[in-house]
């Protein structure tokens, strides 16, 4: 069952996502278009974010990386080269260091906030890139925003990472990363991709206070983070109060295996072995929010209150990972049923066999959701893309 699940996945990410991007979202101008919205049409006026170019960056690096050989290969190189310039050239900040969070439609600067989810992103891929490639001028990059980072945002008093400031480096008073969010100094979403910048920064470059972090981050989770139902608080205060009840069951899923894997690549056996102990707590309380159907809800608003219940693309593609790495590392043949189960519903009601790439969400009322972008500011190719990738790899 395992080998199907991956020869599918394999089709999927060369034959329906990854070709939907090198068709259709290349500017001629340079780098990508901002947008298409959910009925495929194309806005070459939108602007164009940090967190898509950066996500598009790790995508195709990744895929280099895993088909290198294929007839598809070189394409996926050049895709991911042309993010690298775009993060290079006009997202890095030259003068003050980081990366802006968006750039106008002609690749001039717009929002020129440092949003540390954002620099983490570029850090990922700059660094899958390096990975791939060897390429040292992607090394050199993630490095220095690497130091940014740690220069600007770490809490060395109560430790952890400051979610935002201005250009200049200075207290914002939105630190929000999206308008969902509540508006607090510290977030566990932003804390997850750091911790997932950094495993992937470790694997191609072995500095000591890296590893630091990067142990110190795992720490954060269970600390912090980790609430004693085993499901992730999400916003904090400065000394890591948090007052807010919200589930977010794909953080909880994507958290898990995203976790393990920062525990497998920092080596170090007493971490493994903690956080192998709390991997199967964090993934059953996610499957809390399982459905009949084989798809993840959303979110929930405390225990007893409402749920949001719409099957997003990005949760079902964490859904499908986080549960095969149940069955993968931990032997539990549910983690496997649960994947394909998953993968059932993805292919039966989000997947876009029509127009390519998957439709942001099935609505709870199992309408699709056409609302909401097909590619843009927060929709890619890094979740679809990554599942399939994982998969792959794994078997």
């Amino acid at each position: 069952m395992a080998q199907a699940l991956a020869k599918q996945a394999r089709q999927e990410l060369i034959n329906n996502i990854l070709p939907y991007w090198t068709e259709r979202m290349q500017d001629p101008s340079g780098g990508f278009h901002g947008r298409i919205d959910g009925n495929d049409k194309l806005d070459t006026k939108a602007p164009k974010g940090a967190i898509m170019n950066a996500r598009l960056l790790w995508t195709f690096a990744s895929a280099y990386r895993l088909l290198k050989g294929s007839a598809e290969a070189e394409s996926y190189l050049e895709m991911a080269l042309r993010a690298k310039r775009e993060i290079i050239d006009r997202f890095f900040d030259r003068e003050l260091g980081g990366i802006y969070w968006s750039l106008n439609s002609d690749g001039s600067p717009l929002d020129t906030k440092k949003q540390i989810y954002a620099i983490a992103f570029a850090i990922y891929g700059l660094a899958e890139l390096n990975r791939a490639t060897g390429d040292g001028e992607a090394l050199e990059y993630a490095i220095k925003l690497f130091n940014a980072i740690e220069d600007h945002s770490f809490d060395t008093v109560k430790d952890g990472y400051f979610e935002a400031f201005t250009r200049e480096w200075e207290q914002i008073e939105d630190m929000r990363l999206s308008d969902k969010d509540a508006n607090e100094s510290k977030t566990m979403n932003t804390h997850l991709h750091v911790l997932e910048a950094y495993t992937c920064l470790y694997r191609v470059w072995g500095d000591s206070r890296l590893k630091e972090r990067l142990r110190g981050l795992i720490e954060i989770f269970e600390r912090h983070i980790l609430g004693p139902d085993g499901h992730l608080k999400l916003f904090f205060d400065d000394d890591w109060n948090c007052g807010y009840d919200t589930i977010s069951y794909g953080h909880d899923i994507e958290a898990s295996w995203l976790i393990h894997e920062a525990a497998l690549v920092l080596g170090e056996p007493q971490v493994l072995d903690r956080v192998e102990k709390l991997v199967p707590r964090i993934a059953s309380s996610a499957l809390e929010g399982f459905t009949q159907e084989g798809g993840m809800i959303y979110e929930k608003h405390g225990s007893e209150g409402p749920a949001d219940g719409d099957r997003h693309w990005w949760v079902q593609a964490e859904t499908v990972v986080g549960c095969f790495n149940l069955w993968d590392h931990f032997g539990d043949p549910a983690g496997l049923e649960n994947a394909l189960m998953c993968w059932e519903f993805i292919k039966g009601n989000l997947i876009d066999k029509e127009n390519g790439e998957w439709f942001w969400s099935l609505r709870e009322d199992g309408s699709v959701n056409r609302e909401d972008d097909k590619a843009g500011f927060w929709k890619c190719p890094y979740h679809n893309g990554r599942m399939c990738m994982e998969i792959i790899e794994r078997v």
